[in-house]
C-alpha cells in the first residue's frame, strides 16, 4: 500500500455563552442554545453514533468549551430544553394537519420528524444528559473533546499572565470535571495567541491548540510548510493553522456552500409568519413575537423575504452531499498540490 499524501484532520469549535436565567420563566438567549441543542449538537452526536453502529472508522476532533459544557449540564436548563422541544413538536403536529396537502405540510413533517427523534435520542437513551452522548463517543475512541479558554477569553488582551494561566487551568478543571479526563488540546477562544500562551499552555498539561492561517505565517522564524504542518513551539507544545482555503469554503456565505439558495431562509420564520393567536401559546409570557425556529423557506436568492420559495428539505440535502464530496474532491487535490 502506498503511502497517504497527506491528512486531513476535521476539528469543530462548539462555543456558547453562558446563559441561566432563572428569574424569568424564559429568556431570548436560552432560546439560543435551546436552537443550538436541537438544530447542531445532538444532530451531530447522532449521526456519529450512527457510524460507529455501521462500522465506519472516523475521528473528529470537537471543542465543547467550558460554559457550554456548564449549560449542558444544569438542572433547570435541561428541563426548560425539554419543555422546548415538547412544545415544538406540538406545534409541528398541529402544523401538519392543518397544511395536510401542501408543501408546508411536508416540511413541517420533516421537521417534526427531526425533533421526536432528537427527544428521543437525548431523553430517552441519555436521560437529557447530553454530555453523557460525548463521553460515550470519546471512550470509544471516535470523538476527541477539546477544551477552550475558561470564559471564551481572548488572551491576547489580558495584561497579566496570571489571568492566563487562570483561564487556562480553570478549563483543564473544568473539562476534568465534565468528561472524566484532562484535555490534550485547545481552541484558544478567538484562535487569539501572544508569545506568552504556549508556556502557559505547556505548564497546564496541554500537547496542541490551534490559530488562523496569520499566527502561523506571520511567525518568526517563518515555518518551512508554512499552514499545512504542526509547529512545535519552544515550550514543547504544538500549534495547527487553520486552513484559509477549506474555511473558506464552509464558513463563506458568498464564496462558500452556506448561502445556497437551497438551504433553509434563517430571517423567515413561522413565528413571525403566522396568525397571532395561534402562534402566541409558543411564544414567550410576554406575548412579543420572535422567531421559533421553524423556518418554511429557502434562501432562493437576493430578493425580499416576502419572495422566498419553500423549502425542500430533499433538495438540501442532495446539495448537502454535493457540497460534502465537493470539499473532499479539493481537499485531495490540495494535497496533492501541496506534496508536490
Amino acid at each position: 500500500m502506498s503511502s497517504p499524501v497527506g491528512y486531513l484532520a476535521l476539528v469543530l469549535h462548539a462555543h456558547l455563552p453562558f446563559i441561566r436565567h432563572p428569574e424569568y420563566p424564559d429568556f431570548l438567549e436560552e432560546d439560543w442554545f435551546f436552537e443550538g441543542v436541537t438544530e447542531t449538537y445532538v444532530p451531530l452526536l447522532r449521526r456519529f453514533t450512527q457510524l460507529r453502529a455501521d462500522g465506519a472508522r472516523f475521528r473528529i476532533t470537537m471543542s465543547v468549551t467550558p460554559p457550554l459544557a456548564a449549560m449542558m449540564d444544569d438542572g433547570l436548563l435541561r428541563s426548560r430544553l425539554s419543555h422546548y422541544i415538547d412544545q415544538r413538536i406540538d406545534l409541528l403536529e398541529k402544523e401538519v394537519e392543518a397544511n395536510a396537502g401542501t408543501p408546508v405540510a411536508k416540511i413541517a413533517a420533516h421537521y417534526l420528524a427531526d425533533f421526536i427523534a432528537n427527544r428521543d435520542f437525548l431523553f430517552n437513551r441519555h436521560a437529557g444528559r447530553i454530555l453523557n452522548a460525548f463521553r460515550d463517543l470519546a471512550n470509544s475512541g471516535h470523538l476527541e473533546i477539546i477544551t477552550c479558554t475558561a470564559t471564551h477569553g481572548f488572551l491576547p488582551l489580558m495584561d497579566r499572565v496570571s489571568a492566563l494561566r487562570a483561564q487556562v487551568k480553570t478549563a483543564v478543571r473544568s473539562h476534568e470535571h465534565y468528561f472524566g479526563r484532562k484535555p490534550r488540546g485547545i481552541w484558544l477562544a478567538e484562535c487569539g495567541y501572544d508569545a506568552r500562551v504556549d508556556s502557559v499552555l505547556s505548564e497546564a498539561g496541554i500537547e496542541f491548540f490551534f490559530v488562523d492561517g496569520h499566527g502561523i505565517m506571520l511567525g518568526d522564524p517563518q515555518p518551512a510548510h508554512g499552514v499545512y504542518a504542526p509547529v512545535v513551539t519552544e515550550s514543547g507544545v504544538s500549534v495547527f493553522a487553520r486552513d484559509p482555503e477549506s474555511s473558506k469554503q464552509v464558513w463563506s456565505q458568498k464564496e462558500g456552500y452556506p448561502g445556497d439558495y437551497a438551504y433553509r431562509e434563517f430571517y423567515r420564520d413561522l413565528g413571525f409568519d403566522a396568525d397571532y393567536d395561534y402562534i402566541k401559546p409558543y411564544l414567550h409570557a410576554d406575548g412579543v413575537r420572535r422567531g421559533v425556529g421553524i423556518k418554511y423557506h429557502k434562501i432562493t436568492g437576493e430578493m425580499d423575504l416576502g419572495a422566498k420559495a419553500f423549502y425542500d428539505p430533499e433538495e438540501a440535502h442532495q446539495k448537502a452531499a454535493e457540497h460534502a464530496g465537493n470539499f473532499m474532491f479539493n481537499r485531495q487535490h490540495q494535497l496533492r498540490w501541496l506534496k508536490g
